[in-house]
């Protein structure tokens, strides 16, 4: 499958996985429509990708704003006139204990964020996906596959979306409508320094080892093959294909393997 030419929604494009997945996508002259809160870095992201031979529309874009998401697929019809994949990749990541969270509201917050800003914009894509039979991407992470300590906000988020767009694969399968889950591990990205800590404030500081963490290019790369071949899920690391048949039969076990992810035991 080329890309040539189709028209791609990417959300949280402006740098990390979005933005390389945008220049990877760029390469084979696709139509990329890249949205994030920063209007400045996804010119640069733009920028860039029409250097590659893309045509691009950005479209700034809060995805915790239900007006912004339903926007950014109006300006995509508009412009384009079709859709042919929504990447739902926007979201924040979080590490804090419960007992170290005094005000609940982060988790709505981080919902927004995680879980309905993807339903949002999904939901608006919906009519033109039909028509085009086309395929919607979203990345997850294996924190929405194995609960992780200290990470009770954002796996919660994880898991809502992850059920989300199983159920959703299933009610779109009879209008050929793909549904692709993305399942990253460890990114060398700065999503879990510019993610929350108990207060609901960057955190500055990653709550993961980051050791053998997997590159951007190589996590977008495996990203563009699994759209290629509009694949069910993508489990990106070792450890995580293990973690998720082993919770059947060793489920002590991996809590124990995700203890050890732990930058810092408590």
């Amino acid at each position: 499958m080329s890309f040539a030419n189709q028209v791609i929604v990417i959300t949280g494009a402006s740098d990390g996985i979005g933005a390389e997945l945008a220049r990877q996508l760029a390469a084979e002259q696709a139509h990329l429509v890249l949205a994030a809160r920063r209007r400045d870095a996804l010119n640069v992201v733009a920028q860039h990708c029409e250097r590659l031979g893309a045509t691009t529309l950005v479209v700034p874009t809060d995805v915790s704003i239900e007006a912004d998401c339903r926007a950014l697929i109006a300006a995509t019809v508009e412009r384009f006139g079709r859709i042919d994949t929504l990447v739902n990749n926007a979201g924040v990541s979080m590490h804090a204990y419960l007992d170290e969270i005094s005000d609940l509201a982060v988790y709505e917050r981080l919902m927004r964020i995680n879980l309905m800003g993807s339903v949002w914009p999904t939901h608006a894509a919906l009519p033109h996906l039909k028509a085009s039979k086309g395929l919607i991407v979203a990345v997850s992470s294996l924190a929405g596959l194995i609960g992780v300590p200290a990470r009770t906000t954002y796996c919660a988020t994880k898991f809502a979306q992850t059920g989300f767009f199983e159920a959703l694969r299933a009610e779109l399968q009879p209008d050929g409508v793909d549904v692709t889950l993305i399942y990253p591990g460890v990114v060398a990205t700065e999503i879990r320094r510019n993610g929350w800590n108990a207060a609901g404030q960057a955190a500055g500081v990653s709550g993961l080892s980051e050791t053998g963490a997997m590159s951007v290019e190589h996590c977008a790369g495996l990203i563009v093959q699994a759209m290629r071949e509009r694949k069910r899920d993508e489990v990106m690391t070792s450890k995580g294909k293990l973690g998720r048949w082993l919770k059947l039969i060793a489920p002590a076990k991996v809590d124990a393997m995700a203890r050890a992810a732990l930058a810092k035991q408590r």
